[in-house]
């Protein structure tokens, strides 16, 4: 366990929580939202099984890390990443980003390249480009995160309630896949995030990555569920998969957005394999 200030915000630190276990090949991972670090649990076992040094962390806003009012934009956050990878002096590694998480990927790649890293993954993806536009008319609605901000002011807690059993499909993979224990638990941690953070971060998620995405140029694996509710797959992964050359898309039957637990075996297995 760790902290890395990454900044200032009148009298108090910006600091980024993060875990740092095992050795070998380094596999950095970034979650989505509003999840922690944490939420890599089953990925992270099965990483340190297979050999890794595995890296967590909570992005600002979140989990352990600091609540500041600010920063909230991926330009920042890849500043953030950038951070914790030159404090750890980190070469030669893997990173991975799921939800949110795989818009930090982007975001981080085309700020800084790609001259650190041995390969790219995208899980649960939100990139290249998620706003129904003139030239992207793929994309999602406008109205679909403006009813996302006016959740979240109204009530949070419901709201959440709501988002995460889609986020795991709940009325499909309850008692299968997924337990009302384990949506509880993620609702604690949501509840747990920066209000404003977890209000401003919807609009993070408009930034266009299309250029950014330009510039991946390392192995690149992208996982998605067929069934997610939250990114849909034929505005995120299928266009994703087609800007960058050689990537290898792979589509999990049945999962939902929250595939890193109700599919975690599936998921460690093309992880794990790619990554070897």
């Amino acid at each position: 366990m760790g902290i890395i200030t990454v900044g200032q915000e009148n009298s108090t630190p910006i600091d980024i929580y993060y875990e740092d276990h095992g050795s070998g090949p380094v596999v950095v991972l970034s979650h989505g939202w509003p999840l922690n670090g944490a939420s890599w649990e089953k990925q992270t076992a099965a990483l340190l099984d297979a050999g890794h040094r595995v890296i967590t962390y909570d992005r600002r806003g979140f989990g352990k890390s600091s609540q500041p009012s600010t920063g909230y934009d991926y330009d920042s956050f890849a500043d953030d990443l950038h951070t914790l990878v030159t404090e750890l002096d980190l070469r030669d590694f893997a990173l991975v980003g799921f939800s949110m998480g795989s818009a930090e990927v982007a975001g981080y790649i085309g700020k800084y390249g790609t001259e650190r890293l041995s390969h790219a993954v995208f899980i649960g993806v939100l990139p290249p480009f998620l706003l129904r536009t003139d030239d992207n008319p793929g994309g999602v609605d406008p109205s679909v995160f403006e009813g996302i901000r006016q959740g979240i002011m109204d009530d949070r807690p419901a709201f959440f309630k709501e988002f995460l059993a889609n986020f795991y499909n709940l009325d499909v993979l309850r008692g299968m896949r997924v337990s009302k224990e384990a949506l509880w638990a993620s609702w604690n941690v949501a509840m747990m995030a920066s209000a404003k953070g977890t209000l401003d971060c919807v609009q993070a998620w408009l930034t266009d990555f299309r250029t950014a995405v330009a510039r991946v140029d390392v192995p690149t694996l992208i996982i998605h569920g067929s069934e997610d509710r939250i990114l849909p797959i034929d505005a995120t992964a299928i266009p994703l998969s087609k800007m960058i050359d050689g990537s290898r898309l792979v589509v999990i039957e049945g999962a939902p957005h929250g595939l890193l637990l109700t599919h975690a075996a599936e998921v460690n297995e093309e992880l794990v394999a790619f990554l070897a």
